[in-house]
C-alpha cells in the first residue's frame, strides 16, 4: 500500500496539472467519487487534497474510495472482456460452421453442375458437350451420306431416263425394221406364189 500511495500521488499530479484551473472551479462537487469517470474522480481528489510543501495530501478514505472505484471498473471491464472473448469464440465457431456449410454447399453445387452436364448413354457416363459433338458429327455424316446417295440417285435417274429414251428409239427402229421385214416377206411370198403360178 505504501508503494502504491506515491505512485497514485504522481499519477494524480500528472493528470491534474493540465486541468488545474478546471479542478479549482469544480471543488464544490462532493459526489464526484460516487459517480463520473475515473478522470473526473482523480480531478475531484486532486481538488479536495491539501498542499504540503510540493506534495498533495490526500485523505485515505478518498484514496480507498478511488481504489474501490478503479477495481470495480477493472472488474467490470474484465467481465466485459471475458464476455467478448466468449462472444469471439462463439462467433469463430459459427464462422467455422458457416464455412463448412458453405464448402458442403459448394461441393453439392459442383456435383449438381457435373450431374447436369453428364448423363448415361449406352451405359457410359458422357459429358453433354461430348454427346452434342458426337450427335453433330453423326448428323454431318448422315447429311454427307444423304448428299452422296442423292447425287448417285440423280445420276442413276438421268442414266435410266437416257437408257429408256434409247430403248424407246431402238424399239421404234426395231418396229420399223420388223414392219419393213414383214413387208419384204409378204412381197417375197407374193413373188414366190406368182413364180409358182407362172410355171
Amino acid at each position: 500500500m505504501k508503494s502504491v500511495l506515491p505512485l497514485l500521488l504522481i499519477l494524480i499530479c500528472l493528470t491534474a496539472v493540465p486541468s488545474f484551473s478546471f479542478a479549482q472551479a469544480s471543488t464544490d462537487d462532493k459526489g464526484s467519487l460516487k459517480s463520473g469517470t475515473i478522470d473526473s474522480q482523480f480531478e475531484y481528489i486532486y481538488s479536495v487534497s491539501n498542499n504540503f510543501q510540493e506534495y498533495k495530501v490526500v485523505k485515505r478514505t478518498n484514496l480507498d474510495q478511488l481504489k474501490s472505484n478503479i477495481l470495480d471498473s477493472m472488474r467490470t471491464m474484465r467481465a466485459e472482456v471475458g464476455d467478448l472473448k466468449l462472444l469471439i469464440v462463439s462467433e469463430k465457431d459459427s464462422i467455422k460452421n458457416l464455412n463448412s456449410t458453405l464448402a458442403l454447399a459448394e461441393t453439392e453445387k459442383q456435383e449438381a453442375i457435373a450431374e447436369k452436364d453428364n448423363f448415361s448413354f449406352l451405359g457410359m457416363g458422357i459429358h453433354k458437350t461430348v454427346y452434342s459433338s458426337m450427335m453433330w458429327i453423326l448428323v454431318a455424316a448422315l447429311a454427307g451420306a444423304l448428299a452422296v446417295f442423292s447425287f448417285q440417285y440423280f445420276t442413276s435417274f438421268k442414266k435410266i431416263k437416257k437408257a429408256q429414251k434409247d430403248l424407246a428409239e431402238i424399239q421404234e427402229e426395231f418396229d420399223n425394221h420388223r414392219k419393213n421385214m414383214l413387208d419384204r416377206e409378204r412381197k417375197l411370198k407374193r413373188e414366190l406364189v406368182d413364180a409358182q403360178m407362172g410355171r
